[in-house]
């Protein structure tokens, strides 16, 4: 049994002409080199064999048939998430359909016929600094029978174009001018 197990002198003269051999300098190469070489021993093949243009399109229209069932996937998936419960069973609406806008503004003039010009005041908070900032648009509304007067509030719906720049109708008038 003392034969069969070495002694830590055995062990360190076994290991010392290894270490003695003289070791050769190792070539550093600039880290550029180095990636375009670890790149260029990699051919894209999981085998490493050599493959004929065929097997490589191949592969390639597997893969991209792959990806787009996992698009296909991802955006069923997205769709469900953005219908609201309780809309399944109504259709989007086309273009130039469902809920047209409403505003209330103040009448500025109501001297052509049949058309008012009327001021929407906006106050929205700014994104970034938080402030109330405040801002007026002069749209020309349809009045048919010619209501509104000056000093008005009154609501407005969206329309189609009725004139050049017509493009809502009076609702009502909701307060009368003193």
């Amino acid at each position: 049994m003392a034969d069969e197990t070495e002694t830590p002198e055995a062990v360190e003269e076994t290991a010392a002409p290894e270490a003695a051999a003289p070791a050769e300098p190792v070539e550093r190469l600039h880290p550029k080199v180095a990636r375009k070489q670890s790149r260029s021993k990699w051919t894209g093949d999981k085998a490493g064999s050599e493959r004929d243009a065929e097997a490589r399109q191949a592969d390639r229209v597997a893969l991209r048939k792959q990806n787009a069932l996992a698009r296909t996937r991802r955006r069923q998936q997205e769709k469900a998430k953005a219908v609201p419960s309780g809309n399944e069973g109504t259709p989007k609406p086309e273009h130039g359909e469902g809920r047209k806008l409403v505003r209330t503004g103040t009448v500025v003039s109501a001297r052509p016929d049949k058309t008012i010009t009327v001021r929407i005041d906006v106050a929205r908070r700014h994104r970034k600094y938080k402030k109330i900032v405040r801002s007026s648009s002069k749209i020309h509304v349809h009045d048919e029978t010619n209501d509104a007067n000056e000093g008005d509030v009154v609501k407005v719906i969206e329309s189609r174009p009725l004139s050049a720049t017509k493009r809502w109708n009076l609702v009502e008038i909701v307060e009368r001018a003193r």
